[in-house]
């Protein structure tokens, strides 16, 4: 009862604030954030109360800067699905009363500036809760894991665009959505995409924010998607004098715009890199960089700008990368630097009790070599990964500084 009382009080706090003093004090990205990574809403898992009062929480963020309601109910777009046995299933989104359902909701508005063509801005706002799976937490005790980055920051950052195209930029509507069911499989946006509250034959283009939390020292973005449509690319780099841009055109990826480039709707993702606190319960508010999330707000809004007078944008497949990547049976417990686009694979952060951390590898260490096979990329790293088994010994070489490093592993 307590965190209820507590979620609706910040929820009247942040509404009289939007609505009597929009103009000299608007609701900022670090406030957003906040509120949405708050122990209190235990981790926003798919369907549980905390979800919903975020979703509440949006909603009034939505209301409050006079945006349309576009769900099937007001702002909120339910769905009800059975949770998958099998990872290569289909998801069951008609189920029987007496299931063991869970019920999601996608948060939708609309701002209709009478054009032809609609613009979708989403990013997902669920998380894991208490360390639902997917979870990496490997302690004993069940902790919140709170999703600052993972994706406080997007909904957040989704809100500061809200606000700032309400008249600006009028050749295009937009819909702003927060999905739900991402963490368990992109479902908020695949169900939307079969249920749209608006004609996708219409939609020009989507933009996703995932991550975007952690802008690094180097200013390192990632923006996947480029290829989707011809101009893309090109858009992507006359915007920029802040980021070291590391693109790719593929339009498939782990996050929601893989939803909509699926519906040949040419779609943008940012993403500002994974860290060692990706779906752990340190993934907090004091570690984002609130100055790098503004900037990166900014950039979308050039993007935008520039792309405002071109029509609706044509649509084009990419390459799906994802069916290149060969399977495997062992892992090595790193996290890989995704920004990374040197030679080898830049470790990023290193796995508990796993083969890497015994053989004493570091976070910064750059692999070169596993076993007999050079590495000079994230994909002959998994190639090199996939000829292993659990049980077998091997050796791995990594570049540590100035120095080149071997040591001996067991998968």
């Amino acid at each position: 009862m307590k965190n209820l009382l507590f979620i609706l009080f910040l929820m009247l706090f942040v509404a009289c604030k939007t609505n009597s003093e929009e103009k000299q004090t608007p609701v900022t990205i670090k406030e957003d954030v906040t509120f949405l990574a708050d122990d209190k809403l235990e981790g926003r898992q798919t369907g549980t109360d905390g979800e919903k009062a975020a979703a509440a929480y949006i909603a009034s963020r939505f209301q409050s800067l006079g945006l349309e309601a576009k769900g099937t109910k007001d702002y909120f777009q339910t769905f009800s699905f059975k949770p998958k046995t099998d990872p290569h299933q289909e998801v069951n989104y008609t189920v029987k009363d007496g299931d063991s359902t869970i019920t999601g909701t996608n948060v939708i508005a609309f701002l209709n500036n009478k054009a032809e063509n609609t613009i979708i801005i989403g990013a997902h706002y669920d998380h894991l809760g208490y360390g639902a799976e997917g979870s990496l937490f490997r302690g004993e005790s069940q902790e919140i894991h709170n999703g600052a980055d993972d994706n406080a920051s997007g909904v957040a950052v989704l809100l500061n665009l809200a606000m700032t195209l309400k008249e600006k930029n009028t050749g295009n509507n937009y819909l702003f959505m927060a999905f739900s069911g991402e963490e368990m499989g992109l479902l908020g946006s695949n169900y939307f995409t079969k249920n749209p509250t608006i004609d996708l034959s219409k939609a020009n283009y989507m933009i996703n924010m995932d991550m975007v939390g952690r802008l690094k020292q180097d200013s390192t973005l990632a923006v996947y998607g480029v290829g989707t449509s011809p101009i893309l690319k090109h858009v992507v780099k006359a915007n920029n004098s802040k980021f070291n841009i590391i693109e790719k055109e593929s339009g498939v990826g782990p996050s929601d715009h893989t939803s909509f480039y699926n519906s040949d709707i040419p779609v943008l993702h940012f993403f500002t890199g994974q860290h060692e606190d990706y779906h752990k319960p340190g993934d907090d508010t004091e570690k984002l960089n609130y100055e790098g999330m503004n900037t990166i707000a900014t950039y979308i809004f050039d993007i935008i700008s520039d792309l405002d007078d071109n029509g609706k944008l044509p649509f084009r497949k990419t390459k799906n990368e994802s069916e290149e990547v060969p399977r495997f049976k062992v892992g090595l417990g790193v996290i890989p630097d995704y920004l990374y686009d040197g030679g080898g694979l830049r470790i990023d952060g290193i796995s508990e009790d796993k083969p890497a951390q015994k053989a004493g590898l570091q976070k910064g260490d750059i692999v070169v070599k596993l076993g007999d096979s050079l590495v000079t990329d994230m994909m002959s790293y998994m190639r090199a990964l996939s000829t292993f088994d659990t049980g077998d010994k091997t050796k791995v070489k990594v570049k540590r500084g100035d120095d080149e490093v071997e040591a001996d592993i067991e998968f």
